[in-house]
């Protein structure tokens, strides 16, 4: 069984994504090409917003959000330290600071609630993460980052893409969306790429400076910018998939529910949540096991049943990151890290493959207790 069954998203749309690869072998235009354009305009009408720009994966895109609005050197940016690195990577790089709060204990969100406590004279941006394909609080995020005097929101939303929030979609709650196509993402490439989501023109400019290079014309570098272009390949590939990307978001909310509904009694195991004004697209199906976590993997393991675990030390507890580590540590996050454990999810995953995954992980849970 595969953790992610690319294999068999690419059967069902071998036809689609040889076509749109094929037409870019035949033009020729590897590097912004007209798939890129094409890309561009029908990911920005699902998400919702005016532009969107794509670069050259989800961790360009956070890195090219922060530039393109300003942050630098002594600026704080309020997060998560449960997330993957490139979070808090892009925020150091800059020679910002990233200031951690802790995450909600049943959804593994940012917990909103904490935030205004961490902001000070520095700050210039909050960057929240929408985890396991779920937004954070964005409502109560916009909210203090107003009171705070505009500060920047930029939502990492890698994990996220095509999750609800209310009538609006991820990506077009705040200043920034960022987004990554990673191939194990709900809407993934075969390679590197990402996108950046904004209705401000101000920052979309930039954005599409930067990642040329800093060029708003050939050879003419009217700011600092990186090489961050997604590949006109990766484009195609990504417009075959949006075909039946609805579809897809249809079956992982399906799969996401089946899961809940055959775990939700199984002692010793508990579901991360949903909030009522929010769905998720299951970018991992993540559970708590509050023992023995390390023989429950192994039990699945050895009857080839994959698992994962997201993640297993939180970025305040990283050598990189320890240095920012808050004084009062990030309790739930440290749980989480000790306790989650991924299971199997994509919108190709069958059912029998399902059921087997899950009476496997209940009579692990058992003999661990």
């Amino acid at each position: 069984m595969q953790f992610t069954d690319l294999k068999a998203q690419y059967a069902a749309l071998k036809p689609r994504i040889d076509a749109r690869i094929q037409q870019v072998l035949d033009h020729g235009q590897y590097i912004m090409g007209p798939e890129v354009a094409e890309l561009e305009a029908a990911l920005a009408a699902f998400a919702g917003t005016r532009h969107c720009i794509t670069v050259a994966s989800g961790t360009e895109a956070l890195l090219i959000a922060l530039m393109a609005a300003g942050i630098g050197p002594g600026d704080e940016v309020v997060t998560t330290p449960f997330t993957f690195a490139a979070t808090a990577e892009t925020i150091v790089l800059l020679g910002a600071v990233p200031v951690f709060v802790d995450i909600e204990p049943d959804t593994c969100n940012i917990d909103a609630r904490l935030i205004e406590a961490a902001i000070t004279p520095r700050t210039r941006a909050i960057m929240p993460v929408s985890l396991y394909g779920q937004v954070a609080d964005m409502d109560e995020i916009n909210a203090i980052a107003a009171r705070h005097g505009g500060l920047v929101v930029i939502e990492d939303a890698a994990q996220s893409f095509g999750a609800r929030y209310g009538s609006k979609r991820s990506c077009g709650l705040s200043s920034f969306g960022a987004t990554s196509f990673f191939p194990s993402k709900p809407l993934g490439c075969y390679g590197d790429g990402g996108a950046l989501f904004t209705d401000d023109d101000a920052l979309a400019q930039a954005a599409r400076e930067i990642r040329i290079h800093g060029q708003s014309a050939r050879y003419t570098h009217t700011r600092v910018g990186v090489g961050g272009r997604m590949d006109t390949l990766q484009c195609a590939v990504v417009l075959a998939k949006l075909e039946r990307f609805e579809w897809e978001l249809a079956q992982r909310a399906r799969l996401g529910a089946a899961y809940r509904q055959a775990l939700a009694d199984v002692p010793g195991l508990g579901l991360t949540s949903v909030r009522p004004d929010r769905d998720c697209v299951w970018a991992q199906f993540t559970v708590f096991i509050d023992h023995g976590r390390d023989a429950v993997a192994a039990a699945l393991k050895e009857q080839g049943l994959p698992t994962a675990v997201h993640y297993p030390r939180p970025l305040h507890r990283q050598p990189a990151y320890a240095a920012w580590a808050p004084a009062a540590g990030c309790p739930h996050a440290d749980r989480a890290a000790a306790t989650v454990l991924s299971l199997p999810m994509s919108a190709d995953l069958a059912e029998a493959d399902q059921q087997a995954v899950v009476a496997a992980l209940r009579s692990a849970v058992a003999a661990t207790r």
